[in-house]
């Protein structure tokens, strides 16, 4: 079965002032994958995530997107054809009610949003049931839950997740891990920078391995998961 490469990421380099956050990256991400990004805090992944939504500019390299060059192209235009981020810490409006956030995330859409509300609630049913609560006042769960349903109101062909477990209790970990999972069979296409790498490593197809702005190992996220480097730098002390 041949897969359609939906992002590619060639010799990509990225500084901030002097400092040289990402060395030459590329990688791939093919339609229907997980693809996972672990690694140390300030090894490379969130200015990964960050460079590819057109955040963090490119000193060098290619972004392909669906076919696209989207290196010098604008977040408004990144995130339009169908790329979105969930961001660490979450990014929810915490003065805003859940449904306003949500409608946030379709902000580009100039049509009728209910069907994508009702597949929404169907599919977080808490959300529904808090529709016109204030972000700010769920739990660190929900709030989760909202930010990752938020970009799904954008229609994404690609969605990436920078720490989503970040702060969540082991409990709802699982839970989350568990979501992901579920967006995947249903059809996502998910780029995931994890720490928590054997959660991350279990549920997803392939994966990179970032220290300080490089790519030192890369395969299936099962290999990964047994190689006795990757279990010494990050396993030991994942959840």
């Amino acid at each position: 079965m041949v897969r359609n490469n939906i992002l590619k990421i060639e010799n990509l380099h990225v500084s901030y002032g002097p400092v040289r956050a990402l060395r030459g990256i590329s990688l791939e991400v093919y339609e229907g994958e997980i693809v996972v990004l672990i690694g140390a805090n300030g090894a490379g992944k969130t200015s990964l995530v960050e460079s590819i939504l057109g955040i963090t500019p490119a000193e060098s390299g290619r972004i392909i997107f669906m076919g696209e060059d989207i290196t010098q192209k604008k977040t408004e235009h990144i995130v339009a054809s169908g790329i979105c981020l969930i961001p660490e810490g979450r990014g929810i409006l915490p003065l805003m009610s859940v449904m306003e956030n949500l409608q946030l995330g379709a902000h580009h859409y100039k049509g009728d949003i209910s069907e994508d509300l009702n597949i929404i609630y169907k599919s977080f049913p808490v959300l529904k049931e808090r529709t016109k609560q204030m972000a700010g006042t769920l739990s660190g769960g929900e709030q989760q839950i909202l930010s990752i349903a938020r970009g799904l109101m954008s229609r994404p062909k690609l969605m990436m997740m920078d720490e989503p477990s970040l702060g969540l209790a082991p409990v709802l970990v699982k839970e989350l891990f568990e979501i992901i999972v579920n967006l995947n069979k249903a059809g996502y296409t998910i780029l995931l920078s994890e720490q928590n790498a054997r959660k991350a490593l279990q549920c997803g197809h392939r994966g990179y391995v970032f220290e300080t702005g490089n790519i030192v190992l890369s395969g299936k996220s099962g290999d990964l998961e047994k190689d006795i480097r990757v279990q010494h730098a990050y396993i030991g002390s994942a959840l």
